[in-house]
């Protein structure tokens, strides 16, 4: 009878012990299980060289939120990102969205400029303006050969 207690209780430590594993794997990770706290909004970007998907999206220097998918538009031949934005926070429909890198030779982020508009981006909606990746290699090579 001791002995049947004794397992019963280094069960249902353990079970605890899995999952308390489970939950710090998903908050240290940075999962999201359920996506209520965020709607998605895209953008057409020229050029998004260098972006990944899981880039941070910032406004004001804050993280908003992620780029959630790249995609190339075939028919237009533009990138296509689709990103999802906090729910608390409002995106105008004259918000301008650019490529950023951070730092010299950083990673590739969205960077948010608000507009002035009292118009809000609702789920699925689309930013028009944009402004593609600076290409370092391009103004290199233009400095080198003359074209600047």
């Amino acid at each position: 009878m001791k002995k049947a207690s004794i397992e019963t209780a280094v069960g249902i430590f353990v079970f605890i012990g899995i999952l308390c594993v489970g939950y710090l794997t998903v908050k240290l990770g940075k999962m999201e299980l359920l996506g209520k706290n965020y709607y998605s909004v895209q953008a057409q970007f020229e050029s998004v060289a260098g972006l990944k998907v899981g880039a941070s999206v910032e406004m004001a220097g804050v993280p908003i939120g992620k780029v959630e998918a790249i995609s190339l538009d075939i028919e237009r031949q533009i990138a296509r990102v689709r990103m999802k934005i906090q729910s608390d926070v409002a995106i105008t429909d004259d918000s301008i969205a650019s490529v950023k890198t951070a730092g010299l030779i950083g990673d590739k982020y969205i960077k948010l400029s608000p507009g002035g508009s009292d118009l809000i981006l609702k789920a699925g909606d689309t930013i028009i303006e944009t402004e593609s990746a600076l290409d370092l290699e391009d103004l290199i090579s233009k400095y080198v050969f003359g074209g600047v």
